[in-house]
C-alpha cells in the first residue's frame, strides 16, 4: 500500500435476490431493495438472481440516488447443482456472460403456480416482461467452467453458501475441491469462516465473505461483509478479495 492510499471500511451484502428470481418475494423490487439497503446502512450490495441479470442495471440506476454501490451479477447453478456467485465490472461483460448462461441452462418452462413468478420490472416497479424458462434450473457448466468463464470476462466468482445442506459444494460434492480457482468462498448466516477452516484446513488462506442470500426484505443485510478498501470500485473489491496492497475482507 502506498503512503497516499487511505483505506475505508465499507459494509456489503453481496447476495440479494429480486422479484426476477422465482423464489424471491414480490416485495423484492429494485426500488424496495435499495431503500432497505439504505435504511440498514449498507454501502455495497450485490444483485444475484438465479441465472439471470436483467435487474442489475435497474438497481444500479436507483442506487446512485442513495449513494450505494451495486455489484451486478448472478447466482449460477452449475452442472453439479451447486450455486456460484458471479460479478462483472461492466454491463457489457455481464451481458456476454448472460449469453453463455442462456446457451447452457436447461430450458424448462416455468410454472409460476409451482415455482413463483419471474418478472422483470423498471424503476417505477412496472412489469416490463418475464423469463419464460425456469431460472433455478442447472446449466451444463461445472463449477470449474463457471469460474473460468467469469474470469475470462474479467469477473469475480465466489462459490455460494458452501456450508449449506443444499445447492452448495459440500452438499453436492461432499467437500470443497482443493485448488479451486475461486476469488473467495461464501458462508451463510448459519456458519463462519472458522468453522469451515476447521472442517477444511486447506482453506486457511482463502478469503471468505458472508451474505444474507436475501429473498425477503427483512433478511437483507442481516449478514454482511466488511471491505477495507480505498474506494467503492470493482478493482478495489477485487484487490480486497485477493488481499493485495493492504486491502482486506473481514466477516
Amino acid at each position: 500500500m502506498s503512503s497516499g492510499d487511505v483505506l475505508h471500511t465499507f459494509i456489503a451484502d453481496l447476495h440479494i435476490h429480486t422479484v426476477l428470481s422465482p423464489c424471491g418475494s414480490l416485495e423484492m423490487s429494485p426500488l424496495n431493495i435499495v431503500r432497505e439497503a439504505a435504511r440498514k446502512g449498507l454501502d455495497i450490495i450485490g444483485i444475484t438472481d438465479h441465472n439471470a441479470s436483467e435487474h442489475g442495471k435497474v438497481v444500479k440506476d436507483i442506487a446512485k440516488e442513495y449513494g450505494i454501490m451495486v455489484m451486478c451479477g448472478m447466482e449460477v447453478t452449475t452442472a453439479e447443482e451447486a450455486h456460484c456467485l458471479t460479478f462483472f465490472e461492466d454491463l457489457s461483460s455481464l451481458e456476454s456472460f448472460q449469453q453463455i448462461i442462456d446457451s447452457t441452462i436447461l430450458k424448462i418452462k416455468n410454472d409460476p403456480n409451482k415455482f413463483g413468478y419471474q418478472v422483470i420490472v423498471d424503476k417505477q416497479e412496472n412489469i416490463t416482461g418475464q423469463k419464460e424458462w425456469l431460472l433455478i434450473s442447472a446449466t451444463t457448466m461445472s463449477i470449474e467452467d463457471v469460474i473460468e468463464k467469469a474470469h475470462q470476462l474479467g469477473g469475480i466468482a465466489i462459490p455460494a453458501h458452501i456450508d449449506r445442506p443444499s445447492y452448495s459444494l459440500t452438499s453436492q460434492l461432499g467437500f470443497v475441491p482443493p485448488g479451486l480457482n475461486a476469488d473467495a468462498m461464501e458462508v451463510s448466516r448459519f456458519s463462519s469462516r472458522d468453522e469451515m477452516v476447521a472442517a477444511y484446513p486447506y482453506l486457511k488462506d482463502t478469503t471468505f465473505i458472508r451474505s444474507s442470500d436475501a429473498h425477503f426484505l427483512k433478511d437483507l443485510g442481516t449478514v454482511t461483509t466488511k471491505f477495507r478498501i480505498q474506494s467503492r470500485t470493482f478493482t478495489e473489491i477485487k484487490k480486497a478479495l485477493q488481499g493485495l496492497e493492504g486491502r482486506r475482507v473481514t466477516t
